[in-house]
């Protein structure tokens, strides 16, 4: 009777605080919803902690239409797509060859690649700039590659993984049909490894869309900035309108939702299976 007691008393605190800690982050995604369909007045009176009396898409409409903000949005989405497609094609090409071809420093590259995992973004930044500027790429272009450098070595990591888990056997098997490596690595290497892909490109979309500080460095002109430095921007120009950047922030937000949805079970599969990987 005592240790059923103790289970159910551990079992309770252990579920208050898991809730405790999923409302802590579920109150001001919920609260910057509840904002962005507000007016101004209304959001005076009660901060936004009161429910809104009317779903009113006037803030979305400023926010996208009158203040432009729909230029940001398709800017993201022009690198997020472009860097995302980049890393998973090279990615996975290199993946498959440091797991299925033996050429003399193949290691050695591979463990180059990890190294590049142990130096901190930021510190990678200004040699970044550097480069970008002196060839003369300080722009879209320069921004999808300098992007898609970042997020290799972790996606190559990550697929390598996976990749080395498959059998020889398919791949004897699709030799024997006429598969040369590149067909191997097309029809039998990238449909098995799905759950692992769902995964680099959740997180490389997601590293894409959120990123700022070399966004700011590179884009000097304001129309060719992503949405995060052009929501620093928005937000400068609307310091004291919140209801107009709550709205901002929920169209900021929606996009990656909307991606994560989509390819939860990939992502799960991904990670769960990632962890038994030995």
């Amino acid at each position: 009777m005592y240790y059923q007691t103790k289970k159910i008393v551990i079992l309770i605190v252990l579920h208050t605080f898991l809730m405790s800690v999923a409302l802590s982050c579920l109150f001001p995604f919920v609260w910057m919803i509840n904002v962005s369909f507000k007016a101004q007045a209304e959001y005076d009176q009660d901060s936004g902690l009161k429910p809104a009396e009317t779903l009113n898409f006037e803030n979305y409409k400023k926010v996208i239409v009158e203040n432009e903000f729909w230029r940001y949005i398709a800017n993201s989405m022009l690198y997020t797509f472009s860097t995302v497609l980049f890393i998973v094609l090279i990615s996975s090409l290199a993946a498959f060859g440091f797991s299925r071809l033996k050429f003399p420093g193949s290691n050695f590259i591979f463990f180059l690649f990890l190294a590049a995992m142990m130096i901190p973004l930021p510190a990678g930044f200004v040699p970044i700039y550097a480069l970008l500027q002196q060839f003369g790429l300080l722009n879209r272009g320069g921004y999808i590659l300098a992007m898609t450098n970042i997020g290799l070595s972790i996606s190559i990591y990550l697929l390598k993984t996976f990749f080395d888990q498959l059998p020889r056997d398919l791949e004897d098997a699709a030799r024997i049909d006429g598969c040369n490596k590149l067909q191997i690595w097309w029809h039998v290497g990238i449909p098995l490894v799905a759950p692992a892909m769902g995964v680099v490109i959740i997180f490389n979309a997601l590293n894409v869309w959120n990123e700022f500080v070399l966004a700011k460095l590179i884009f000097s002109e304001e129309q060719f900035m992503p949405l995060q430095a052009g929501l620093m921007e928005f937000t400068g120009k609307m310091v004291t309108q919140h209801t107009l950047i709550m709205s901002a922030l929920a169209i900021a937000a929606l996009p990656i939702i909307l991606l994560y949805i989509r390819m939860q079970k990939q992502f799960i599969k991904g990670l769960t299976a990632g962890a038994t990987v030995g």
